[in-house]
């Protein structure tokens, strides 16, 4: 996967231990590419400007965060369809400042409960095909804005989805790097019945700086500002699904749609040296960062330079250990509880930390056995009250499944590619069961205040992101938006939770994006990692930061993408 890197007002350093730096030419910060956003009233962080903007004004118009992120979620499914819509699920984190304390909610869907195991091995499958009718869970998105909306909402729907349902018919101009995608999209996903009407000019994609129309997502917004989550699950809209999805040799079907509902979760944290850092429990990953911050607080970094190669190394090694439990234990609860409490416990942590060997990169690990039991939007939002949202959502792999039902302008997801075809799994496909989910938001409090609402988009690099930019700003003294900038480690190779299971034994890849130097690399090797390059799967970043000392917020984007960041 490609992420196109900008890096305005960069300027490439080499520092002494040979690993390179940007560094911006005003301020001399290490890896600026530019500012931080600084406001009083209000803040919001997507991956698109135009999303930013409406974040913005519906908090002008006296919406709560929450508004502004589902509105900016809604706009977000318009203009960047490489990464999300109404056809993928959603997870959030919500500060509330009347009961001080974080909400989480589990907006994801089920897999259909006419689909078997036994249906794919007699149809000769080994995994759950990528694309067409076959991955498609329930899309969970539409009943997640309800959900919070319902909770922590003010506006009307129909206020909140206006802005996009005007740009749905008037038009917007399509940005950069969602152009790049989604001509890289078009190729793949042609084929399925809808996507090419609905989603191409002629055929094609549509260019940098075309505009862009989708009146049939706006009739859709209208039906469901106007009727409410019902309209989606249990009305018109659910009945084209069902009947599209017959004709399409699919599964999904209305009692799937009408029986959908997310849930309210408790969010789990570890103390990182002083902070807590918060994330949402399975069937979600989010608990993989947690656990990788436990194993790396037992070293004290600020005597190991940030792009050193002990850091990279260490950073690894924890991620292979953390990722060997994710692909044991994280699952969806209802079917497979994994024991979170044992897993994110500093103890645990300890055993774990011993088998790391500071000198050798590991080839294999296991996952701990002594227990009791992917494209995405994230966006942040602040309001004047205190309010701060972490949101993401996702269609899955890129545009999704293909599958466009016939006039409603949404492509419905394949999470269910995520589904292992194999019993005794804990991620094993079963009816009625939401698959393990990559997507992820976090939270950051410090003193029982709000500090950091921050989350990094982008398959398994999510918690490896996560916890690079928890580190950035704490071990290593960088403010919000260089946390973001500074060069990003991936590990690929792990044992995998989904699809077909293979375990670990080489020791992965090591992606590492540029900035980090021939020195360090070099000395990596020595180790064992085997390095590579890659355009990256490095990810996005949208972040907002709570100044509690000078009364302000303050926000960052991420550069390798089209977003901003702004506030008033």
């Amino acid at each position: 996967m490609r992420y196109l890197r900008l890096a305005p007002l960069a300027l490439s350093l080499l520092v002494p231990g040979g690993h390179a730096m940007s560094a911006d030419r005003i301020t001399g910060r290490e890896f600026a590419t530019r500012s931080e956003v600084i406001a009083p009233q209000a803040m919001a962080a997507t991956s698109h400007p135009l999303a930013t903007q409406i974040a913005l004004d519906v908090m002008k118009q006296g919406g709560t965060a929450v508004d502004a992120a589902i509105a900016a979620n809604a706009a977000l499914g318009l203009m960047e369809p490489t990464g999300n819509g109404i056809g993928g699920d959603l997870f959030a984190i919500v500060w509330d400042p009347k009961t001080k304390k974080l909400h989480g909610y589990n907006g994801s869907g089920r897999s259909p409960k006419s689909l078997t195991l036994d249906w794919f091995r007699e149809n000769g499958h080994t995994e759950v095909p990528s694309h067409g009718p076959l991955p498609v869970t329930v899309p969970g998105t539409v009943d997640g804005w309800f959900a919070l909306h319902g909770r922590f909402g003010k506006l009307p729907m129909r206020q909140i989805l206006a802005p996009t349902i005007r740009y749905a018919r008037d038009g917007h101009p399509v940005h950069e790097t969602i152009a790049y995608y989604w001509n890289r999209s078009v190729p793949l996903l042609a084929k399925w019945p809808g996507f090419r009407e609905q989603f191409t000019i002629d055929g094609r994609a549509p260019r940098k700086g075309e505009m862009w129309k989708n009146p049939y997502l706006a009739d859709t917004l209208e039906k469901i500002a106007r009727g409410g989550r019902d309209a989606f699950y249990k009305g018109d809209i659910a009945r084209v699904i069902d009947a599209y999805m017959r004709a399409n040799g699919g599964f999904l079907g209305y009692e799937d749609m009408a029986a959908h509902a997310g849930e309210w979760v408790e969010p789990v944290s570890v103390d990182y040296r002083g902070y807590d850092v918060w994330e949402l429990p399975p069937n979600g990953q989010g608990i993989a960062a947690l656990q990788m911050l436990n194993i790396l607080e037992g070293y004290d970094f600020s005597q190991i330079p940030f792009g050193s190669a002990e850091h990279i190394h260490l950073f690894v090694e924890a991620k292979k250990l953390a990722f060997a439990d994710r692909a044991r234990w994280y699952a969806d609860p209802a079917f497979h509880p994994a024991p979170v409490a044992k897993l994110i416990s500093k103890e645990y942590a300890a055993q774990r930390r011993a088998l790391i060997d500071p000198e050798r990169a590991a080839r294999a690990v296991d996952a701990g056995r002594n227990l009791n039991q992917g494209d995405t939007i994230y966006l942040t939002v602040a309001d004047k009250d205190g309010m701060m949202v972490s949101l993401i959502q996702s269609n899955y792999r890129g545009m999704g499944s293909g599958m466009t039902p016939p006039g409603l302008g949404f492509i419905l997801q394949n999470r269910g590619e995520q589904f292992v075809l194999k019993n005794g799994h804990p991620n094993s496909f079963e009816p009625g069961k939401r698959p393990f989910h990559t997507i992820i938001p976090a939270f950051i409090t410090k003193d029982g205040q709000p500090w950091v609402s921050f989350g990094v988009m982008g398959g398994a690099m999510q918690p490896q992101g996560h916890v690079q930019i928890v580190m950035n700003l704490i071990d290593f003294g960088m403010n919000l938006q260089e946390a973001g900038d500074a060069p990003r480690i991936h590990h690929d190779g792990s044992t995998e939770p989904a699809g077909q299971v293979t375990e670990m034994a080489d020791g992965g890849i090591l992606n590492l994006e540029t900035g980090f130097g021939w020195e360090t690399i070099r000395a990596l090797m020595r180790k064992g990692h085997r390095i590579q390059f890659a355009d990256g799967p490095f990810g996005g970043y949208q972040a907002i930061m709570r100044d509690h000392a000078n009364g302000v917020y303050v926000g960052a984007s991420e550069s390798r993408k089209d977003g901003q960041a702004a506030g008033y």
